[in-house]
């Protein structure tokens, strides 16, 4: 793994000031000690993106972090991947897929230097603050960080797509809740298809995923939902069934809809790892979209 130097993040602000203390806690994420590596990543959330709201130094952690997860032998891989998801996207609800970027960091590009100079002297250097004195900006600066962790994070899409095979569920589970947020990628479509049926928690997270792509279909993605459609498991029927609601609402099949009344009306539990929204919840969702739900 390779970590910036520390005199980069002398020079890099977190929630609690300047970010020196980043690259020990990174570096501890792939230690041997188990409490060592849960307090550093309670350490990493708490300062990189405190309360939901990125902080600067997020974006040059996102590489050292990409790379533990690419590293096989890092201890608690699907950890580390949370950790990199709440940095890329932050506290971002699924009601924001399809994502654009374009439109979501609009105000951030008209950020300027001095802008976010201003906020960090206020908020650090300064003894007696004048916060008012940069209220107005303030927001766009928060915008602007998160924008460029998650601009740090969309040059590393290949290696989120070869995690959606990883041997390790929870890695693949994770590596298709974060990946949504990235389409269109010309490969994502067709490696969502791919992921195996054997693993639920993997299978029904890349079936959400292909639920939150925009545009139609293609062969590859509707013979996985289908097949998932005819599973024994009820987690994977429910999630191909809200996919195809989903996106597919005027061809919608009847088994598809049969799922998804059965499913509400069972008040289906549970929740797909990588996904904060429960089950019932996506099911209402796809019900709503089909004119059917409150």
């Amino acid at each position: 793994m390779s970590i910036p130097p520390p005199a980069v993040w002398s020079g890099l602000y977190h929630a609690y000031g300047r970010a020196a203390d980043t690259p020990g806690h990174l570096a501890a994420l792939s230690g041997s000690d188990p409490a060592e590596r849960r307090a550093a990543g309670s350490a990493l959330i708490g300062s990189l993106c405190h309360q939901g709201t990125r902080w600067p130094a997020g974006a040059h952690a996102v590489a050292p972090l990409v790379a533990l997860v690419d590293t096989p032998s890092t201890p608690d891989r699907d950890v580390v991947l949370d950790l990199l998801h709440a940095l890329a996207i932050g506290n971002r609800s699924d009601d924001e897929l399809p994502f654009d970027p374009i439109r979501a960091f609009a105000q951030a590009d008209r950020v300027r230097p001095a802008d976010e100079v201003a906020v960090l002297r206020v908020l650090f250097e300064e003894d007696d603050p004048d916060v008012d004195a940069v209220a107005d900006v303030a927001d766009a600066v928060a915008q602007r960080w998160a924008a460029e962790a998650y601009r740090a994070a969309a040059r590393h899409t290949d290696s989120f797509l070869t995690w959606l095979h990883d041997p390790d569920p929870a890695v693949a589970a994770l590596a298709a809740a974060l990946l949504v947020w990235f389409a269109p990628l010309p490969a994502l479509p067709g490696a969502l298809a791919a992921v195996p049926s054997g693993t639920t928690d993997a299978r029904a997270s890349a079936n959400l995923a292909l639920a939150h792509l925009p545009g139609p279909f293609g062969s590859d993605e509707l013979e996985a939902l289908t097949a998932c459609l005819a599973s024994p498991d009820e987690v994977l029927r429910v999630t191909a069934a809200i996919a195809l609601a989903r996106r597919q609402q005027t061809a919608l099949p009847d088994a598809a809809l049969t799922v998804l009344v059965e499913a509400d009306a069972a008040a289906v539990p549970g929740a797909v790892q990588g996904w904060d929204r429960s089950l019932r919840g996506h099911v209402a969702v796809a019900l709503r979209r089909l004119g059917l739900g409150l």
